[in-house]
């Protein structure tokens, strides 16, 4: 306990990092403020109405804070310029080019690469804005709007999402921790407050329920459990020898040295479960959106009634598709961003090698077969954190403290990597 004070005094003793830490409160706020202004026209009983109805549009909703619940100019939050990346990412397997550009050229072919995933965010955002203002106003959440209005409020939305970008680039090279997580983070954990009051008025007060003690202590022990679980995971990795071969050079010797080479047992992060969610959410509010303009179409609206049913997210076809595709993704995303050849190229152009593997072909082979097992017990986890709400709520029926799996492992990587920067620049004072 005293270390912990003693860091803290040493976090606010430091004047650089006492002034990011300032800066990283006030464009969280200002982010937050944003998030309580909402754009013209909204019938705020309907859009309540709708958004308790609709369990998958709450589930986005988690990510942007209520943001989209409230129909605020950063509605759509920073997801449109997470799309372009994560389909820039993919472009990088069809495109060997944009592969170069990603992973050979350094800082500059990050940045450019960054640049072009900007632009590709401006019709993701103008895209899901129209998609999303359409149907609210088919479903009466919104007046009707003119052209110039809905011209009007997709620029607004599409500025908003533009801005929150600005502000998380300004965190990160300002303030402390990455600036697009931190957004995400802020967001998820300010609807931990409506989630607790939720629990409370519902099983606490005004009438208490003694049955709900043994539940409410299964739930801390479970959250207790999964947080701990969670970090392990996150923090696991293998390491695999390296030995760099004796190099002599005049009268001096490089080389000899032992390291190793760090493959994380979650290499994937948390974008396996963005994908999964993502193409599980798709289906229902397209066809959602398609009922609402073709109301006259019987057999449409038996179909969309149908998909919506069977993407419902209490049911158990919704679980186990999720589960599956969190896996699956899980093994694509990783073969897309760790390349085993190439990793095996660098260590030979740098002299280095693995004790009983020979340098090469084999070597990556070897990174490969690692990876491959690392990767089936990562998806696996990823796969039961993602269902693990679903589960509890089917066997406790208590919905308020299901926080989503990805936004558990978002919530605990934040904290950890501001954990280690916090920790790295008070070392780095201290030498």
């Amino acid at each position: 306990m005293n270390s912990l004070f003693e860091k803290v005094r040493l976090v606010f003793a430091d004047k650089v990092l006492r002034r990011r830490i300032f800066i990283t409160i006030a464009l969280l706020s200002a982010f937050r403020l944003l998030a309580a202004i909402p754009v013209p026209g909204i019938d705020t009983a309907q859009l309540n109405g709708f958004f308790a109805g609709n369990q998958l549009l709450g589930l986005l909703n988690v990510f942007t804070g209520g943001s989209l619940s409230r129909l605020s100019i950063v509605m759509l939050g920073v997801g449109p310029y997470i799309t372009s990346t994560i389909i820039m990412q993919l472009m990088t397997l069809i495109s060997p080019k944009l592969k170069s550009m990603y992973q050979e050229e350094g800082e500059y072919g990050r940045k450019k690469f960054g640049q072009y995933s900007r632009l590709l965010m401006v019709p993701l955002a103008l895209l899901q804005g129209w998609a999303f203002l359409t149907l609210l106003q088919r479903q009466g959440v919104i007046s009707q709007l003119g052209s110039f209005d809905l011209v009007r409020n997709l620029g607004m939305i599409t500025a908003g999402s533009f801005f929150l970008l600005w502000i998380g680039e300004r965190i990160s090279e300002f303030g402390i921790g990455n600036g697009t997580s931190l957004i995400i983070f802020a967001g998820i954990v300010a609807a931990l407050p409506t989630s607790i009051s939720q629990f409370i008025y519902t099983y606490l007060y005004p009438t208490f329920d003694p049955s709900i003690v043994p539940t409410l202590i299964g739930i801390i022990v479970g959250i207790v459990a999964v947080v701990y679980a969670v970090v392990v995971i996150t923090e696991a990795e293998r390491p695999i020898p390296v030995t760099y071969a004796k190099r002599v050079r005049g009268n001096k010797v490089y080389g000899g040295v032992s390291t190793y080479l760090p493959l994380r047992l979650n290499q994937a992060g948390v974008i396996p479960i963005i994908f999964a969610l993502s193409l599980l959410l798709f289906p229902s509010v397209i066809f959602q959106f398609l009922a609402s303009r073709f109301a006259a179409n019987h057999g449409l609206v038996a179909v969309s009634n149908w998909v919506v049913n069977t993407f419902n997210p209490n049911g158990w076809v919704y679980g186990v598709i999720y589960f599956i595709l969190v896996f699956a993704f899980t093994y694509f995303y990783t073969a897309v961003t760790f390349d085993p050849n190439q990793i095996s190229e660098n260590l030979q152009k740098n002299g280095a090698f693995m004790p009983g593997v020979r340098p090469g072909q084999p070597t990556a082979i070897y990174i490969s077969k690692i990876l491959t097992r690392l990767t089936a017990f990562g998806a696996l986890f990823l796969g039961i954190i993602a269902v693990l709400p679903l589960i509890v709520r089917a066997l406790t029926g208590v919905t308020a403290f299901t926080i989503g799996g990805t936004a558990l492992l978002i919530v605990v990587s934040v904290i950890i990597e501001l954990i280690k920067k916090t920790e790295a620049q008070i070392t780095m004072k201290e030498y």
